[in-house]
């Protein structure tokens, strides 16, 4: 193996942050992309191979072990290509929205699972209002203090925003989370429109 390979599905949100982070940083032709079908009650051998979690995204490289999660190996990729998404002066802050962006993936994602993984005999409602709470509180807050940064020079704040927001359209829109939230969504739509989240759009 000559080049990193990245194993994934078009569908993770995670995955999508990697490669619009490829992008950005003009790496897409380094990466050879291993799609697999994984969930988290039957795990894709290449994913388990990959990261002992089983999860995607997982950068296998020909020179070291292979890296994981989606924070790792951006940080890892933006290092490789000696970019500027996580500026020094500015750090704490990214990396704060970062995790915010982070963890309305995760809420999102778990309230997807609840209906697609378990039996309906036992999906709980309360649960998935529960983590679409999650997702509302940090949107608000995204909303009310984030904006100035989301509209400043590009880093990885604002990508794993993006794709946050992406990822609630395509599993979420009937949620209608722009509501009351007129600024976050005005960023939005212009930031959609770059390249790199166009070719990155999410599929099953």
């Amino acid at each position: 193996m000559s080049k990193l390979q990245l194993i994934h599905s078009p569908a993770s949100p995670f995955v999508r942050k990697v490669n619009v982070t490829l992008a950005e940083t003009g790496q897409t032709d380094d990466v050879e992309l291993v799609r697999v079908k994984t969930t988290p009650v039957a795990t894709a051998d290449e994913a388990a191979a990959a990261n002992p979690l089983g999860k995607i995204p997982a950068l296998v490289r020909p020179d070291g072990p292979a890296i994981y999660d989606s924070r790792v190996i951006c940080r890892y990729l933006v290092a490789r290509a000696g970019a500027d998404l996580y500026p020094e002066d500015r750090l704490w802050d990214v990396l704060t929205l970062e995790a915010t962006a982070d963890g309305i993936l995760d809420a999102a994602v778990l309230a997807v699972y609840e209906r697609r993984v378990r039996p309906e005999e036992i999906v709980s409602e309360a649960w998935i209002e529960a983590q679409w709470g999650k997702v509302t509180g940090a949107l608000d807050a995204i909303n009310e203090r984030w904006m100035s940064h989301l509209f400043g020079p590009l880093d990885m704040g604002q990508i794993a925003v993006g794709c946050a927001l992406g990822y609630l359209d395509f599993r979420h829109g009937n949620r209608n989370w722009r509501q009351g939230r007129d600024g976050l969504a005005g960023w939005y739509a212009e930031f959609a429109k770059r390249d790199s989240m166009l070719a990155t759009m999410p599929s099953d």
